[in-house]
């Protein structure tokens, strides 16, 4: 398992209690760190973007199913790559999936050999554009030249929300959010959200 500054999370995103209990153990014998939810809204609630992983997600679940979940967060910029799993999937579910940049779709009962690759791919992928090239002190000084506004525009940004979102937050318009943001990422030299986030994890623990 690749070493990294932060210890790679597998979100597992199922229904089914089972299925959880069963990947969870195959994973934690793996050598895995592994975190599970039974909805796509408890996901949405406790999940933190900033760690590096890769998302299992169920296609079929009840209020919000997998593909929604999915192109929810696609429409937020997350960055932690999706493997679907399925027992109904079909081609057309798979290539549209594919398509919105899920890396897997794997069909149940589960192919242990190939979720485990999937899952080795999909988290050296994250760890590989999540690497750090700059010194804590870079890291710093780019975010405290920030004005106080773009602060928190960018601190929403780490969480995932987007410019509608923060706009009503703090009573701005979707414009001046737009503002802020570019200026923001312009200064950190980042853009995805998943990036920011992990900034703002690391200098939090200065």
């Amino acid at each position: 398992m690749k070493k990294n500054k932060v210890e790679p999370l597998i979100r597992i995103v199922d229904d089914e209690a089972s299925m959880r209990r069963a990947l969870t153990i195959l994973l934690e014998m793996e050598g895995w760190k592994v975190t599970c939810y039974s909805s796509a809204k408890e996901f949405l609630a406790e999940d933190a973007p900033s760690v590096p992983g890769c998302v299992i997600l169920d296609v079929s679940m009840p209020e919000m199913t997998g593909l929604q979940l999915h192109s929810l967060l696609v429409e937020r910029e997350y960055e932690c790559p999706i493997i679907f799993l399925t027992g109904h999937g079909d081609i057309e579910m798979a290539v549209d999936s594919m398509k919105k940049g899920a890396v897997d779709f794997l069909q149940k009962p589960i192919n242990e050999e190939k979720l485990l690759s999937a899952i080795a791919k999909a988290i050296d992928w994250d760890l590989s554009h999540r690497g750090w090239t700059v010194s804590q002190e870079e890291e710093m000084a780019r975010y405290e030249s920030l004005s106080k506004r773009e602060k928190e525009v960018i601190g929403f940004v780490a969480k995932g929300l987007i410019n509608k979102e923060i706009s009503q937050r703090l009573g701005l318009s979707e414009r001046t959010i737009e503002v802020h943001r570019l200026s923001a990422t312009k200064k950190l030299k980042l853009n995805a959200p998943a990036d920011i986030a992990t900034l703002i994890s690391h200098l939090e623990q200065v």
